[in-house]
């Protein structure tokens, strides 16, 4: 739990930092950025005090350091968008093949029990729809990644993009927007839902997220093996 405490700022952080940093195209900043970013992934070693945890953690110092001040620290804020509505993709999508259990309905069967053939046929295709919406959020972070300018993968190698787009507008797409279509999705879900299975026995929303929150990393391990 401590852990998620801390992680989840850090999280939260990150595409507020990463935003700041292009559109302001501050170097420091896209540093710090990058920075918060470790700190997402390395908190739980770092509470453990993993050797070699803290030794990436003091490396990454004099590393970040020199890429704030060569004129390429923007360009590693292009890959976090898409690497993570990738991964995301992935972990749904892979849960789809064969007579694997789908992500969703291995969610309910942790959080209810197992669920009726209609919550079950539903919880499959809405992993479904989560993985199709999270693919087409990484195609669009990569090709805003190729198009960017004056900082994107095209310009960089030297080549004029087909369509520009502006480094700012870039950055508040992949880091802001596509989370408020993400919340947007969830939230439309949940309403249809609610209506559709009006039994449910979290109740409310409210209930629902407790419910999320209830289950502790064991549980979410087990729903992402």
């Amino acid at each position: 739990m401590t852990v998620a405490l801390l992680r989840l700022p850090l999280a939260l952080a990150y595409p507020v930092l990463a935003h700041v940093a292009a559109a302001r195209d501050d170097d420091a900043l896209a540093a710090v950025a990058l920075a918060d970013l470790l700190l997402v992934l390395l908190v739980g070693p770092l509470l453990r005090r993993r050797p070699w945890a803290i030794a990436l953690t003091l490396a990454a110092v004099p590393a970040l350091v020199a890429l704030a001040r060569s004129p390429h620290a923007q360009l590693p804020l292009l890959a976090p968008p898409v690497v993570f509505s990738g991964l995301l993709c992935w972990l749904f999508a892979r849960t789809l093949r064969g007579g694997r259990t789908a992500l969703i309905t291995r969610l309910v069967e942790v959080a209810e029990g197992p669920p009726p053939p209609d919550v079950a046929r539903y919880t499959r295709a809405l992993t479904a729809a989560w993985a199709v919406l999270l693919g087409l959020i990484a195609a669009l972070n990569a090709g805003l990644a190729l198009l960017a300018v004056p900082d994107g993968v095209l310009a960089r190698l030297g080549h004029a993009p087909p369509w520009a787009v502006a480094q700012a507008r870039w950055s508040l797409i992949a880091n802001l927007l596509v989370y408020g279509v993400v919340a947007a999705f969830f939230l439309a879900e949940y309403a249809y839902r609610q209506r559709r299975f009006p039994d449910r026995p979290y109740g409310n929303f409210a209930g629902f997220l407790r419910s999320m929150a209830a289950l502790g990393p064991d549980a979410w391990r087990r729903i992402a093996r």
